[in-house]
């Protein structure tokens, strides 16, 4: 253990701050007392959850009743798919099986059948990690469990909790603390339980609303995220419900700084109530269930269309650039163009360039200071690629990122303490994709507002990078090394 680097934690959460009053657009109005509840309210939870050993003990037993969660949720796409895509948990590793002869090159399928019975022997297949079949199921069996339980008045009482501590020690209005809150738990959803104060919200109000959006997940991706992390970071489902938590007070921290209150708020007096239609027919439990199973298909469809939209534009980005590397390695003929038109050296000069420029080095570079004053590490490898896993959520969701991040885990690339600080600062919708969905979602409540809201809209998902990026500070001010934080 290292104190230097709890150290460094602790000052990247007010350097955070200081870069985010950089950005800020009114850098007169600094919001005190937001940013003093905010993080004093990060120091205390962190210091609950990481700290004290009840606490600690109790984000155990919570990880046990979600993985049991996530161990169900892989039940029906069992079903569907079969045990050689979604193995029976605890039934060990699975010998792969190579179809085709190292030497021969020939396809060899006898290697997976059993002699003495003819048939093909499904343990025998392996095929890994297969992200269709294995994360994408867990979303809708979690956007329907959500659903249920919603029906069930089972969340409300919390997110009534949170929106009154939000409410009472940072000082913002009564709609940013409801949706904040809410964020906990949903999407976009939370947005509607303040639907009637939107036409007149401020633009600092709407700034903090979109924020705790983007830095927060909900729930019904918290098995995605887990699932893929699990095998290296047994913990992570009960530290990812903690990150999601502790992002909250950080947005506010962010959005306030970045876009300061200058007006008075309408809901500036206390939580506003969601008001139901006593006409209105409920649906019973069962359709609840179903039809947030469907609306988690959405979402799962959702997810995949964009991963597919937005690594294939990646990919074909650094197609270019590889094509460029290569001219640094090639020699310029007379007969050829750039010869011709005298530009000799700088076709070469060019291809030595871009034999190091890629999408993830670039963001890699520009998230590296942020990344250092997190405290991952003193080692630049080790920083170097955790800037990049961050900088990769930018651009391409979490996704990639968190699968990145448990290879580099399990091969013993990264140290414990790079896995949970990455794990907290990764854990967020801030990043491109989302920015269609949340603006648009809040667009299509209050259309008279679209071009302020899209205004707003990368200021938000910077201030929410920067409040992941708090969040991870957090993970890294109380981390002293225990192996019972990540369950190993």
């Amino acid at each position: 253990m290292d104190l230097r680097l709890n150290i460094i934690s602790l000052v990247g959460i007010y350097f955070l701050c200081f870069v985010a009053w950089l950005t800020s657009e009114n850098r007169k109005n600094v919001p005190w007392d937001t940013i003093k509840w905010g993080v004093g309210i990060q120091f205390v939870l962190g210091f609950f959850i990481f700290v004290i050993p009840v606490t600690r003990e109790t984000i155990v037993y919570l990880n046990d009743a979600l993985n049991l969660l996530l161990d169900a949720s892989e039940a029906g796409a069992r079903f569907l798919f079969g045990k050689s895509f979604v193995p029976v948990p605890g039934s060990g590793p699975v010998t792969p099986t190579d179809l085709v002869n190292p030497q021969t090159g020939i396809f060899d399928p006898s290697t997976i059948v059993n002699p003495q019975t003819g048939l093909i022997h499904p343990n025998r297949l392996n095929n890994g990690f297969v992200f269709a079949f294995r994360s994408l199921p867990q979303v809708i069996f979690f956007s329907a469990i959500i659903s249920l339980l919603y029906r069930m008045n089972a969340i409300q009482p919390i997110i009534s909790f949170f929106a009154k501590a939000f409410y009472r020690t940072m000082r913002v209005s009564g709609a940013e603390a409801l949706s904040g809150s809410a964020n906990i738990f949903v999407g976009i959803e939370s947005i509607i339980a303040i639907k009637p104060f939107l036409q007149t919200m401020t633009r600092s109000e709407i700034t903090a609303i979109l924020t705790s959006c983007f830095g927060s997940i909900s729930s019904t991706v918290l098995g995605l995220y887990a699932g893929m992390l699990r095998p290296t970071f047994p913990n992570i489902t009960g530290h990812l419900v903690s990150a999601s938590i502790l992002t909250i007070p950080a947005c506010f921290v962010m959005a306030k700084i970045i876009v300061p209150e200058t007006g008075v708020p309408d809901t500036m007096g206390g939580i506003p109530e969601e008001k139901e239609d006593p006409d209105a027919q409920k649906p019973s439990y069962m359709d609840a269930l179903i039809l947030g199973a469907l609306d988690g298909v959405k979402m799962a469809v959702g997810i995949a269309a964009v991963l597919i939209a937005i690594l294939g534009m990646v990919e074909l980005l650094d197609m270019v650039f590889k094509i460029a590397a290569s001219w640094g390695n090639t020699q310029v003929l007379p007969t050829d163009v750039w010869y011709i038109a005298g530009f000799k050296y700088l076709k070469v000069g060019i291809g030595t360039v871009f034999q190091y420029v890629t999408l993830n080095n670039i963001f890699g570079v520009f998230f590296l200071p942020l990344t250092f004053f997190t405290g991952v590490s003193l080692e630049f490898s080790e920083i170097w690629k955790s800037s990049v896993l961050i900088g990769q959520r930018f651009l391409q969701t979490s996704v990639p990122p968190y699968l990145a991040l448990a290879k580099l885990s399990s091969a013993g690339e990264i140290s414990n303490r790079a896995l949970l600080i990455v794990s907290y600062a990764l854990c967020g919708f801030a990043h491109v994709p989302s920015i269609g969905i949340f603006v648009g979602g809040m667009t299509n409540l209050m259309p008279s507002r679209a071009h302020e809201i899209s205004s707003l809209a990368w200021k938000s998902v910077w201030a929410a990078t920067l409040a992941t990026l708090m969040t991870g500070c957090i993970a890294g001010l109380y981390d002293f090394g225990l192996p019972s934080v990540l369950g190993k």
